[in-house]
């Protein structure tokens, strides 16, 4: 009878190697996503420092809150139709062309209630500080530009096309870093002239993303396809405005609470927190891809604890490293960053908590537990809505307050993952 221990045992070098080899195409394609994010990266950052240091720092206040709630609306885009367009590509591809033409359709039929949510958001947050008009020019170049712009993105993802998918993020990133930078030396650096060059900017991603990377397939309707999928999608749609609103909804809260000018500062900060989730985000996307054609790879609670730790390592040691080249250079991204440059180390554990909540919501989608996953979203923009109130009306200096946000993000990680990880106890829903 041979022994376990009379087995040979193939030397480290090979063993590595033939990990390496089954996990090549893995690998590959998570570099080719990644190298989107870097560049990305770099583009949006030097998108942020022109514009940032062109517009004043109460304009630019005004512009980024304005963007967050664009981003938020833009969720109710097609009823959400979006999430099953990329659970099409990802497992029915031959689908594309038939699931883009319900998108089409559904996206027109979701204007009227678009335009009017628009109209409410903007009475209740932004009617005594930003003209009506310009409020629509954002709405209109977040939702009705950018938006189907990450559509090519997440349907190259879908089916596997990291590399298309990540030229197109870089080129798109650049294309606004280029109107900024051209804003620059433009005459009359006013918000609603910038609003404009925003329109413009996302019209030629539009153009670029439709007309040279999403797939091509012949647009025909089958509306039996839609109607099955429809209301997950519209749990989608109201989990990604839930999503939206508790991230983002800060920003509208400031505003409304601090005004223009503390709402600049407090933007400046969390972009350059939101700069670190950039590389996460790839992570995540891929981590749900394999969810969804293996919903039980996160059974072991070791598999669990090892992503979130990677996570909060990650993200925090990026902040930490843009802290301190702040700390040292504070004028290093221009003299209306070096403002907010003392704040930035004060937010340390922020990008990591929220991107774990990013994270939870991920899961989630990932299992086809979409009604659990508003759920939990709405009980985060509640709590988050609650807690950043009354820190807004208690705390009187800038500083303490961006450094109570650790807390207030730590006790969203804590409810969020009480819910998700409950949530993952339960059997994962069929796609």
């Amino acid at each position: 009878m041979t022994q376990a221990n009379d087995i040979p045992r193939a030397p480290l070098r090979d063993r590595i190697g033939s990990f390496l080899s089954e996990r090549r195409a893995l690998l590959r394609d998570y570099f080719s996503a990644v190298s989107g994010s870097a560049g990305r990266l770099i583009f949006s950052l030097i998108y942020f420092v022109a514009l940032a240091n062109t517009l004043s720092i109460a304009d630019f206040g005004l512009f980024a809150t304005a963007s967050a709630a664009g981003v938020m609306l833009s969720r109710t885009l097609a009823f959400g139709f979006i999430s099953a367009l990329y659970r099409t590509a990802t497992i029915r591809p031959r689908l594309i062309g038939s699931y883009t033409a319900g998108f089409l359709m559904l996206a027109l039929l979701s204007l009227p209630v678009l335009v009017a949510a628009s109209a409410l958001t903007w009475l209740l947050f932004f009617s005594t500080t930003l003209p009506a008009g310009i409020f629509a020019i954002v709405i209109f170049a977040e939702a009705l530009l950018w938006r189907p712009v990450e559509v090519a993105m997440i349907v190259n993802n879908g089916l596997g096309r990291f590399g298309r998918a990540a030229t197109l993020a870089i080129l798109t990133a650049a294309i606004k870093a280029a109107a900024a930078a051209l804003f620059v030396f433009w005459p009359t650096p006013t918000l609603e002239a910038w609003a404009w060059f925003y329109v413009a900017s996302n019209v030629v991603s539009l153009a670029l993303a439709f007309g040279v990377f999403y797939p091509r397939q012949k647009l025909r309707l089958t509306p039996y396809l839609y109607w099955r999928r429809l209301s997950d999608s519209i749990y989608v749609a109201s989990a990604e405005v839930l999503f939206y609103l508790q991230m983002e909804f800060d920003k509208l809260l400031v505003l409304a609470m601090g005004g223009p000018h503390l709402a600049g500062i407090y933007a400046i900060v969390m972009r350059l927190v939101d700069l670190t989730a950039i590389p996460i985000r790839t992570f995540s996307m891929m981590l749900v891809q394999r969810m969804m054609r293996a919903p039980q790879m996160l059974e072991r609670l070791k598999v669990k604890i090892g992503i979130e730790a990677g996570i909060l390592v990650v993200s925090t040691s990026a902040l930490l490293f843009l802290a301190v080249v702040l700390h040292f250079y504070p004028n290093f991204l221009g003299r209306n960053v070096s403002e907010a440059a003392p704040l930035v180390g004060l937010a340390l554990f922020v990008p990591a908590l929220r991107n774990l909540v990013e994270y939870h919501a991920e899961l989630l989608f990932a299992r086809g537990q979409t009604l659990i996953r508003a759920g939990n979203l709405a009980l985060l923009a509640a709590l988050k809505a609650a807690l950043l109130s009354s820190l807004l009306l208690q705390v009187a200096d800038t500083q303490t307050l961006v450094w109570s946000l650790n807390g207030m993000f730590a006790l969203l990680y804590l409810a969020s993952a009480a819910v998700t990880y409950t949530a993952l106890r339960r059997p994962a829903k069929a796609i």
